[in-house]
């Protein structure tokens, strides 16, 4: 039984036998609520006489025709598969079938709005679920045109890849059989797509808000544009600011690719309970719904969406016009996007500092990301599905975008883009391998990048850089080296080009006095360019951040970021040094409590918001899992102490103070600190500026239940003010919050043995359950956790089951003396050799963040 995987030598050997022509899916959308009907016509060539399958996911499948003859369903239909026999040169296939709606964000997912009980589809199908909805070639270069007709309630709105031919079609007046409101039914039917793959296209269906506009491309067309949202969120859509952005991006890549945006439209459409942050679809993008702010978010967040925003519109060109041939590609794909979002942010928008944002967010996801035990190549071995799944990781989006950036500073800036010109010109709609595209890059810069690519990209790991320098009674520089170290793991010595940057002391801020750029390589490079000058008081090695690598202080210059982080003028450097600082606690080469420090003592001078942001987290990671047992509570009690004094003390309304609240109230653990988050939510105290809207109502309510301060009857008080989806997930996890053994264990069984929770409950759920003040409520879950995980992994969709093993996994124990985690892990894995790799690789990943806490822990034991 093929089960619903599909190999990467399936792949191959059903590419070698079809080519794909054509696509006509007419779907019905008003058969709700569980099913639809989907009818597909495909046409593809073939080897005559060959054997292949086409993929589909569906509850019944009522006809499958090939050229003309009727095949026997209970014969060809096996799992996921359609079995195909005695092909022709020439071949139309026919299936009808029965798909399912569905509740995980995956093929096409039904959602009932609680305001009003409108009904809102949308398609995700990345990686291989557009088989949920229409029969498929499900792989990414068996690409084909695309003819879509759907069938819909009369009031809703239908949007495709392409435009719609005309006005829907009103077929059936005053009758509804989808569960909403009686207004009949019509029909859309879309303009043909160019050739794409199967997993970019897009159905979204439903009575969606829409605000229109349009642009000019390079090549004279008028591009449509479109935003929309559920009407529910309609007063909250900041059209003009999301257009605003829009139109930067594309003059950004028109110019910088060489190429027309080359679809007839570009809408964007924020969709309900969607599981990333955004899809690609051509000319019809998804994103995450929490990108419509119905209350005040921090700056970060903002900066993250136009981040996202320019990421997705990158895709067009590549991605969508050239598309990788296997899933190995996937990061070069996601790579380039990132690379290219934080380019055009940083040059076309107001967020001139996002290479400081990718520096402390994206850069510290890809450090930890590598120096896991499942860390790979950035080209990655993609035997089958299921490792694709799992590999929406810090190396395939931000180690590879790092290493781009470094590629970029290697070959030229304006080489590099004549190479991406080329790229697009020769091989658009087309599918591409990574050597198509060093190729490229080779032409222009001159240079050859086999060397540079067997390093870079097909080696795992990430080096650790350490200044070594000594200097003479007179505070002058005798000798500078750079030390290289390797992981034991992967001994891999890389060339870096990067700067090392000297700060002074003057009129009490680091500025910087030395700058010196060069290429590193091997073990140990001496730096004859600082000898002879005097010691600066900080030396940062990787000034500017161009280099991938993790970076040491020595100590005079971590003394001297201690005394002094708040002064740099320049929020990179000293976002390198605070990602120093924090890797060397992970790394359990510094206490937890000295980071704990750091970042209470200077946060309030930080000015980016997403490194505030990043902070936070990383002092609630140090509080919660680096800390050693013996100082956790009073370590704990004197940050929120301290958090609240910071908010008290924060300008009036900034996003400082807005932030500096969120995380107070996710820490406040004792009597009087949930009295000062209970006076907050009452209104009894006040600080300036800040305002207590619906979504910090809920922040503030969840942290006294937690605190075991409020209940369900507080809860549905406040769900009955929010009875929103916003208000349903954050009801669902204040629920999953409450601290008794009988709320941990509703929350456990709606999660792991039943299937009725929607994926936004799920996340909303399984967050809860982890909140605690008494670790000892999670106690009884562990054994029933690794008992599950089987289970899991084989009966629930690759989303949903992943949320589950890694949200559940009790990593939070990881130095409770009744249970050993660590060896609970270890038997579960000596046990279940098995087990699939995909799985296999969760809990590897999870267990090594309890082998990091424990060392982490110690080494903070150890503090003078």
């Amino acid at each position: 039984m093929p089960g619903e995987n599909l190999t990467r030598a399936e792949a191959r050997e059903r590419a070698s036998v079809v080519a794909t022509e054509s696509y006509e899916v007419e779907l019905d959308l008003t058969t709700g609520p569980t099913t639809f009907a989907s009818r597909t016509r495909v046409r593809f060539t073939a080897t005559p006489g060959a054997s292949t399958f086409i993929d589909l996911v569906a509850p019944t499948v009522h006809e499958v025709t090939l050229n003309g003859r009727s095949l026997v369903v209970a014969d060809v239909v096996d799992d996921s598969r359609i079995q195909l026999d005695d092909l022709a040169a020439s071949n139309e296939l026919l299936v009808v079938a029965d798909a399912a709606y569905m509740n995980t964000g995956e093929g096409l997912h039904r959602f009932v709005d609680p305001v009003d009980d409108e009904v809102y589809l949308y398609s995700q199908f990345e990686v291989a679920d557009s088989r949920r909805v229409f029969a498929v070639f499900e792989q990414p270069d068996l690409k084909a045109t695309f003819t879509f007709t759907v069938t819909a309630p009369a009031h809703w709105t239908v949007v495709s890849n392409y435009p719609q031919l005309g006005m829907p079609q009103v077929v059936e007046d005053g009758v509804n059989r989808n569960g909403g409101v009686d207004k009949g039914t019509a029909t859309w039917t879309f303009e043909t797509t160019p050739r794409i793959s199967s997993y970019i296209t897009a159905v979204i269906a439903g009575p969606y808000h829409a605000e229109h506009r349009e642009l000019t491309s390079q090549d004279g067309r008028t591009i449509p544009l479109g935003v929309y949202c559920r009407g529910s969120l309609a007063e909250h859509l900041d059209t003009d600011n999301i257009v605003d952005l829009t139109r930067a991006g594309f003059d950004f890549y028109e110019r910088a690719f060489g190429v027309a945006y080359p679809f007839a439209k570009y809408d964007q459409l924020f969709v309900p309970e969607f599981n990333a942050g955004a899809m690609e679809n051509a000319g019809a993008v998804t994103f995450l719904e929490s990108y419509v702010f119905r209350s005040k978010v921090p700056d970060a967040t903002i900066e993250r969406r136009a981040v996202t925003i320019l990421h997705e519109l990158a895709h067009m060109w590549f991605g969508d016009l050239v598309t990788m041939r296997w899933w190995d590609d996937l990061w070069l794909n996601e790579s380039f996007a990132e690379y290219m979002s934080t380019l055009a942010t940083a040059e076309a928008t107001r967020w001139t500092s996002a290479w400081t944002t990718f520096s402390s967010l994206e850069k510290n996801w890809a450090y930890r990301q590598d120096q896991l035990p499942s860390t790979h190549p950035i080209v990655a071995d993609m035997r089958d599905l299921e490792d694709v799944e799992v590999n929406f990781d810090g190396i395939t989006y931000a180690k590879g975008a790092s290493v781009l950036k470094q590629l970029v500073s290697w070959v030229g800036q304006d080489e590099f883009f004549a190479g991406v010109r080329a790229y697009f010109a020769k091989h658009a709609w087309g599918n591409t391998e990574l050597r198509d595209f060093l190729t490229e890059l080779e032409t222009t810069s001159g240079r050859d990048l086999s060397a540079w690519s067997g390093l870079w990209l097909e080696k795992a790991g990430v080096t650790l850089l350490r200044p070594e320098l000594e200097v003479d009674d007179a505070g002058v520089i005798t000798s500078f080296a750079v030390l290289q170290e390797v992981p034991d793991e992967h001994p891999v010595q890389r060339p870096h080009r990067l700067a090392i940057g000297g700060y002074d002391l003057s009129d009490g801020r680091l500025v910087r006095t030395v700058h010196v750029e060069l290429d590193i390589d091997g073990a140990r490079t001496e730096v004859p360019a600082l000898v002879g000058l005097p010691r600066p008081t900080l030396v940062l090695v990787n000034d500017g951040d161009l280099a991938y690598a993790k970076v040491r202080l020595d100590a005079q210059s971590l003394a001297a970021a201690v005394e002094h982080l708040g002064t740099f003028d320049d929020s990179l450097p000293r976002t390198l040094v605070w990602t120093a600082a924090w890797d060397a606690t992970r790394d359990g080469e510094t206490p937890a409590r000295d980071f704990v420090d750091l970042v209470l003592k200077n946060i309030s001078h930080e000015t980016d918001s997403s490194v505030v942001l990043v902070l936070l987290r990383q002092l609630s990671t140090a509080l919660d899992l680096y800390v050693a047992p013996e100082h956790r509570s009073a370590k704990e009690i004197a940050a929120a102490d301290r958090l609240l004094a910071l908010a008290r003390a924060a300008e009036a309304g900034s996003d400082t103070q807005l932030q500096l609240v969120k995380s107070f109230a996710g820490r406040a653990a004792t009597t009087e600190q949930l009295d000062a988050v209970r006076d907050l939510l009452d209104g009894h105290a006040t600080l300036e500026g800040l305002s207590i809207d619906t979504d910090l109502r809920w922040e503030l309510l969840t942290s006294l239940v937690t605190g075991g301060r409020a209940g369900d009857a507080d809860i549905a008080a406040q769900l009955a003010d929010d009875a929103t989806a916003t208000g349903q997930r954050a009801a669902a996890a204040a629920r999953a919050a409450v601290p008794t053994a009988d709320a941990k264990a509703t929350a456990w069984t709606s999660v792991v043995d039943q299937d009725g929770l929607p994926n936004a409950i799920q996340a909303a759920t399984i967050a809860g359950f982890g909140r605690v003040h008494d670790r000892s409520l999670l106690v009884p879950f562990v054994t029933p956790y690794f008992d599950a995980l089987e289970t899991v992994w084989a009966d629930k969709t690759n989303e949903m089951a992943q949320n589950i093993v890694v949200g559940l996994y009790p990593t939070e124990l990881a130095d409770d003396a009744s249970v050993d985690v660590l060896g609970a892990t270890d038997a579960w894995l000596d046990g279940h050799p098995d087990a699939p790799s995909a799985l296999r690789r969760l809990v590897l990943e999870s267990r090594d963040g309890v082998r990091r806490a424990l060392a982490a822990q110690e080494a903070d034991l150890r503090r003078a």
